[in-house]
């Protein structure tokens, strides 16, 4: 694919969540190829291995990093650990999320509560451990992938629905917090619409993928995000299918 979008992220760490197939993998290689060094932290291992063994073959920078983003003991010891190697995070890209298509009176509370920390409080907890450090070293990004569900929700998507809805309402006090005492560091909700993805593909094969965009569309948009100058911010982009069902 050939993006209209020119960066240069040489030098540049980025950690990508849920970075292993899917939204995530097509971030993942974009920014790799935009000269990244990724760390691809995703419960999936096996996957994460083998795309960045596929991104080594180009000849670029890319190492899997087990993570579950539910475990916030977890995040702390990554950055941690990473802080002891003096490997800082420039970028964060929050991407990882669970969904269960199940009306509210058939949920469980198990499905509710593994809804909410994997697409809320995870990346809450990671923007906490990176927020905190790009603060301190005066510059970097977070970019978090929200839905067009957290602006109109639509039947058996419940949990999805609230923790979206939060994680753009926390965006967008991240990005205050960041613009009134760090302007070095940016903040980004990228309001993603349905992607040809395993996220969608597997729950509801049958779907009309003339609905649906590329994956590659939306890492393009997060590159984007991190291309503008200083002096300019890009708070929320919202990137939709033409035939979006779920938009406006």
């Amino acid at each position: 694919m050939n993006s209209g979008v020119e960066i240069t992220l040489d030098g540049r760490r980025a950690l990508v969540t849920g970075g292993a197939r899917g939204l995530g993998a097509a971030i993942t290689r974009r920014l790799a190829r935009a000269g990244a060094a990724v760390l691809v932290a995703d419960v999936r291992q096996e996957q994460a291995k083998e795309l960045c063994e596929s991104l080594l073959a180009e000849g670029l920078s890319a190492r899997p990093v087990g993570l579950d983003v539910r475990d916030a003991e977890a995040v702390g010891e990554l950055f941690g650990d990473l802080d002891a190697a003096g490997e800082a995070v420039d970028v964060l890209v929050n991407c990882a999320a669970v969904d269960v298509t199940k009306s509210v009176a058939e949920l469980s509370a198990e499905e509710i509560t593994r809804v909410i920390t994997t697409d809320l409080l995870g990346p809450m907890y990671l923007c906490r451990e990176a927020f905190r450090r790009m603060a301190d070293r005066g510059g970097g990004h977070v970019v978090n992938i929200l839905s067009t569900a957290a602006l109109r929700t639509w039947t058996e998507a419940g949990p999805y629905a609230a923790a979206k809805t939060g994680l753009r309402a926390f965006t967008h006090t991240l990005f205050q917090e960041a613009r009134r005492d760090c302007p070095g560091v940016g903040v980004t909700g990228v309001v993603a619409g349905g992607m040809e993805t395993p996220f969608i593909m597997e729950r509801f094969p049958d779907t009309d993928t003339a609905n649906l965009q590329s994956p590659e569309i939306v890492a393009d948009t997060v590159l984007y995000a991190l291309s503008v100058p200083d002096g300019s911010a890009v708070a929320e982009v919202v990137v939709v299918p033409r035939r979006e069902v779920s938009w406006p």
